[in-house]
């Protein structure tokens, strides 16, 4: 047996659980207090999460229990249900479609009926009208004043209910597609007439859902602001009818010459029926189709029961005419720079305005003749389909521009739009830069392989020469030397050469830089030769001389408001490298530019893969551009600066210079008084390398023909030997007034006069 011990036991155990002894620790009071509110607010949150729930159980059951009274069975229920999902995915979706149009909505806090369109008379520089460009509106005819007829056709073609919906056809717009559907294709539109005008006025014409969406909320905004009447007027004046005439009185005025309020029957039929596809069915282009559709809304007109057919039978017999505006050459690619201008320095709020242009129509069609005929005779075996072409006088005055072969094809502006590499064109800056920075054109560079980098140019005959004369290298269009010449004068320099002569895009710093590998625009081109052309100003390319307000008022004049011409090259520089470009055309690769008895500079561009082909050149009374090549960059068939382009600059400026008081070129004399005689050209020896320099002489063209055969004799022989071994072959060349005999032991040439 154990002993037992007092104190022990379960009674003892259970007495020490109940009675404790009292905690007088001051440190554990702060803890204990702590642990009582925890249970406090665990308690709170508890209670009160089980009454909101017990109080949404009994609510919701007696929201059931009360429902249970409107409960619908079968048929009913199904309704119902369909209803309710439509509901409220009508009330999403019209959320998401307000939340599309609101920026729509932005365009009628302005004055949304006063257009922002400018309406543009152009001039050419003798003062005769030569086309119109923006918007062509006549908006004066009253809606009470027009043939009842007109509005009749126009009702019934698009938008037979347009006096009984709010702006929106519902039941026109079921129609259409029903018909669409059934025939697979898009044959009636769903949009009524106050839709069209939110279009017109608001809108551009993409085919998305997000515009339609904003057309027809703004169509209902329309119809909330103004009456019928005036939506139906608004239509009338503002809806596009082809030819750049806006509304029927601008339209009656271009294809009938007559005011809207006299047309005819068959007229206004024509009229109506434009507003569907005013290009397709525009009667000056499409005579038949025009007809066709006019018979169209002839028909709609009995079928909405606005006439009968005994009414309209007169008009299908005898169809409307109009004007013939099919013989009318238009300068288009000019209309549009022009335009473009007009936006750019237009001043004051009046769009409506008559501008004065720098345009020779006489020159604008010989270069349209000189390009397409070089297209004609050689785009196929050339594999080239486009061309561009500037002309400018040496001020920079715009007298012609051809931006493709054809506007109606292409409304794209190669001219002025087309970026293309320039190829040997961009030298003359790589030489004036090496000009002003020490060189001169006797300095001496060496020809021969170089790498910058993993690049390696090479010449076009993948041949070298050794040491050559900035001179030779320029007129003989060597690769290597400009970029030699780069690396002492540095291309930002180039850069900013060509920037201060006229070049506006970007060029990029790169080693090809001085081969023209950086793209360029044919009238930035143009502009920066004629500053060769003059003496060294600055002739930003212009085709505005002055502009009018509708008041007749002249509110901007180039002589007055344009920019200032300032001496950007150094003369005797720019003179320096004008005779260089002279030679290039005597001698060099612009050959196929020589005028006879014109004293005429240029340089022709020839890029990689032969993609670019160009000659600029320039003479005392004008400078010229002139590009050809693909739109989508393919190659051509080895067209070179020097053949093509040269020939179509030769051909202009042949037609140019006749009858034409020829100028003379700073720096080579003023002796050019007469039309038909300019300085002609011989090489006098400078440096023993026959290059010389150009003097003027009045010398007829076929005796330096026979100079320049000389020289070239001279070269071939002094390259077989050494110059002073050398004994070159006699010869004897005969031309008018003179016998040149050449065959002297150091290689000169004798010259003595015949009868």
């Amino acid at each position: 047996m154990f002993g037992h011990r007092p104190g022990s036991g379960i009674g003892a155990r259970k007495r020490n659980s109940i009675v404790s002894e009292p905690d007088n620790d001051p440190a554990k009071r702060p803890r204990k207090r702590f642990s009582a509110r925890l249970l406090a607010a665990d308690a709170f949150i508890d209670t009160t999460v089980w009454r909101i729930g017990d109080w949404l159980s009994r609510t919701f059951s007696g929201y059931a229990r009360f429902m249970r009274r409107f409960r619908l069975r079968g048929p009913a229920r199904g309704a119902n249900e369909l209803l309710s999902e439509v509901f409220t995915l009508g009330m999403a979706g019209a959320v998401v479609m307000l939340a599309f149009a609101l920026p729509a909505f932005e365009e009628t806090r302005e004055d949304w009926r006063a257009t922002a369109d400018y309406s543009i008379t152009i001039l050419d520089r003798y003062g005769k009208e030569v086309g119109k460009r923006g918007m062509l509106l006549d908006d004066s005819v009253p809606l009470e004043e027009l043939p009842d007829y007109l509005v009749k056709a126009a009702l019934a073609t698009e938008d037979r209910r347009f006096f009984d919906h709010f702006g929106i056809d519902v039941i026109g717009t079921f129609r259409a597609l029903l018909e669409n559907v059934r025939a697979r294709t898009v044959v009636q539109g769903g949009s009524s007439i106050t839709q069209q005008l939110a279009k017109n006025l608001f809108l551009s014409n993409e085919r998305t859902l997000q515009r339609k969406i904003k057309e027809a909320f703004l169509a209902m905004w329309l119809e909330a602001n103004l009456t019928k009447r005036d939506i139906l007027k608004l239509y009338l004046d503002r809806a596009y009818m082809g030819g750049g005439a806006f509304g029927v009185g601008a339209a009656s005025k271009f294809y009938f010459n007559k005011s809207v309020k006299d047309i005819s029957l068959p007229e206004a039929a024509m009229l109506a029926g434009l507003f569907k596809a005013p290009t397709r069915y525009a009667p000056h282009i499409d005579l038949p189709a025009a007809r066709a559709r006019a018979n169209e809304v002839l028909s709609n007109m009995v079928e909405a029961g606005f006439m009968t057919e005994g009414q309209v039978i007169g008009a299908r017999r005898n169809p409307a005419s109009v004007v013939d505006r099919s013989k009318q050459e238009l300068p288009d690619y000019f209309l549009d720079f022009v335009f473009d201008e007009i936006k750019r320095i237009a001043p004051g709020p009046d769009h409506v305005l008559t501008v004065k242009s720098t345009l020779d129509v006489d020159l604008q069609k010989t270069a349209d003749e000189a390009v397409e005929s070089s297209l004609r005779q050689y785009g196929r075996p050339y594999g080239v389909k486009q061309a561009a072409m500037v002309v400018v006088e040496p001020d920079g005055a715009l007298r012609a521009i051809v931006g493709g072969r054809d506007y109606d094809s292409s409304q794209f502006n190669r001219a002025t739009d087309a970026l293309r590499q320039p190829g040997s064109s961009f030298k003359p800056f790589v030489y004036m830069t090496a000009f002003m920075h020490g060189f001169s054109p006797k300095s001496v560079v060496r020809d021969g392989p170089i790498t910058i980098g993993h690049w390696s140019p090479r010449n076009y005959g993948r041949s070298y020469s050794g040491p050559v004369t900035l001179t030779n290298a320029l007129v003989r269009s060597i690769n290597t030397i400009p970029v030699r010449l780069s690396l002492k004068i540095g291309r930002k320099n180039i850069i900013e050469t060509a920037k201060r002569m006229g070049i506006r895009s970007e060029l990029r710093n790169d080693a090809s830089l001085p081969i023209g590998t950086s793209e360029v625009t044919a009238i930035d081109m143009a502009g920066a030769y004629a500053v060769i052309a003059n003496g060294g100003r600055k002739a930003t390319p212009y085709a505005i001389q002055t502009i009018l307000n509708s008041s007749g008022d002249v509110v901007w004049e180039r002589e007055r408001d344009g920019p200032r011409r300032e001496q950007v090259m150094p003369p005797d520089k720019v003179h320096e490298l004008a005779e260089i470009l002279t030679q290039v055309v005597e001698r060099g690769t612009g050959r196929r530019a020589r005028l006879e008895g014109i004293l005429a500079g240029g340089k022709t561009g020839t890029t990689q893969a032969y993609r670019d082909a160009w000659f600029i050149g320039f003479t005392g009374n004008y400078v010229a551009s002139v590009w050809f090549g693909n739109d989508d960059y393919t190659s051509t068939r080895r067209l070179t600066g020097g053949s093509l382009p040269a020939m179509t600059w030769n051909a202009f400026m042949k037609v140019a210079h006749a009858n034409v008081k020829l100028k003379a070129m700073p720096g080579f004399g003023d002796n050019a008084d007469e039309p038909g005689q300019d300085p002609a050209l011989v090489a006098s020896g400078g440096d023993g390398s026959g290059e010389g320099t150009l003097r003027n002489f009045s010398l007829p063209q076929k005796s330096r023909e026979v100079l320049a055969e000389i020289e070239r004799l001279m070269r071939e022989n002094i390259t077989r030997a050494d110059s002073r071994q050398a004994v070159l072959k006699p010869m004897r060349v005969t031309g008018p007034g003179m016998t040149v005999v050449a065959g002297h032991e150091d290689g000169a040439a004798a010259t003595r006069q015949t009868q």
